[in-house]
């Protein structure tokens, strides 16, 4: 592992990240150097991981100042908007528990374990009020988390993930291990006696969890950002975690030699959807091409965390060999202009980078995934896996 190139890399980030700081909606952080000058929430929460371990206080001071303003701009009953000061841009299924889980690692960096108290207690009952199973696993609709362009609805995992982690993060320890047992469901096959079965998103025969499930309908479509939220989570076991790490690598040594894999870093999203498959949209033809943004792209940001998972189970060699791929993907620019470009996202058959330069989620995951491969542990999360490793109350044991 070159700790030079890592240690510039770093150096990069944080000037991202500092440049991002201040943007033209009231002072809140931008999206991205030249692109995307508006504060979007999904992505300033994601960026939270990586700025809670830099030490750098201007950035947790811009990073006080998001959660603050969410909160002043938090609906009555508790969901929190899409973009950081418009109220009224609304309709997101990840924001309310990406702030959740925000504010949760705030106070832990800061020890104001109090801060946001009330807009906290708001959002946990919003998030209730979510599954229309009234059970615990939460459902959301089609193309309303980060992936704005893909189909998926019900019970996604991505969603769920973030619901774990925030219960868990929060001290709401005996509600996440039902949310866990829920998960641990397999995906219904079949109609039969299906008013008597509850969906959950594990795959029979497959080391992962379900992209997505509701009644008698999934999808069984690899979902990195999602799977990577669950190993570093602990809803997946040491020897789950393991297996699905091994099927990941073999998935995407077999996509090299066909063509569809030029980097070796894992696409978000795999098998990709392509023309002649039930779930392609026509629209997909325009913004979701195979191996392109949500329907395959290489996101630096979930590379990030697929690094961190890689840590979390104890794969340290492939972390450091994936955080060295990472940091050569990133310094790949669409406008040749600076030395990393920490890009949006990346074409997987060729590596070509798509989005746009100096994202703030692309430098503050790399900043993270780089802390966790130097310090063999997964800041925030390495609480919550020894939680995990324990039994819930009925002493059932997971996977």
């Amino acid at each position: 592992m070159n700790s030079q190139e890592i240690e510039k890399a770093k150096a990069a980030a944080i000037e991202v990240l500092l440049h991002n700081a201040h943007g033209p909606f009231h002072g809140l952080p931008r999206t991205a150097g030249w692109g995307y000058p508006e504060p979007y929430t999904r992505d300033l929460m994601f960026s939270i991981l990586g700025i809670a371990v830099s030490g750098n206080q201007k950035l947790m001071e811009s990073i006080r100042k998001v959660l603050r303003t969410l909160a002043e701009n938090q609906t009555k009953h508790g969901h929190i908007p899409s973009l950081v000061h418009d109220k009224d841009d609304r309709g997101a299924s990840d924001t309310t528990p990406l702030f959740l889980l925000g504010v949760g690692i705030f106070r832990k960096v800061t020890g104001e374990t109090d801060f946001l108290h009330e807009a906290v207690e708001k959002a946990l009952v919003w998030m209730e009020y979510q599954s229309p199973s009234d059970r615990y696993l939460v459902a959301q609709q089609p193309t309303s988390d980060w992936r704005d362009e893909q189909w998926m609805t019900g019970y996604g995992l991505f969603v769920n993930t973030l619901v774990y982690a925030y219960l868990r993060m929060l001290g709401h320890h005996d509600r996440a291990d039902i949310v866990r047992h829920e998960m641990s469901r397999f995906t219904i096959s079949s109609d039969a006696n299906r008013h008597h079965q509850h969906e959950g998103l594990v795959v029979k025969h497959k080391p992962y969890f379900a992209f997505w499930s509701y009644k008698i309908y999934s999808s069984e479509r690899f979902d990195l950002l999602g799977n990577s939220l669950a190993i570093l989570s602990g809803l997946a076991s040491s020897s789950r975690a393991d297996d699905m790490v091994t099927w990941i690598e073999e998935e995407c040594a077999e996509m090299r030699e066909k063509g569809e894999l030029a980097l070796n870093l894992p696409p978000n999203f795999f098998p990709y959807i392509k023309t002649h498959d039930t779930d392609w949209l026509p629209r997909y033809s325009q913004f979701n091409n195979p191996g392109e943004y949500h329907n395959g792209g290489i996101w630096p940001f979930i590379c990030g965390f697929y690094v961190a998972a890689l840590v979390a189970a104890k794969r340290y060699k492939l972390a450091e060999e994936k955080l060295m791929a990472l940091t050569l993907c990133i310094k790949s620019s669409s406008t040749g202009t600076v030395a990393f470009g920490f890009n949006e996202w990346i074409k997987a058959q060729d590596g070509k980078p798509m989005g746009q330069d100096w994202q703030t989620w692309s430098a503050a995951l790399y900043l993270y995934a780089a802390k966790c491969v130097e310090e063999k542990s997964t800041p925030f999360f390495d609480e919550m896996r020894w939680s995990a490793m324990k039994t819930d109350r009925s002493g059932i044991q997971y996977f």
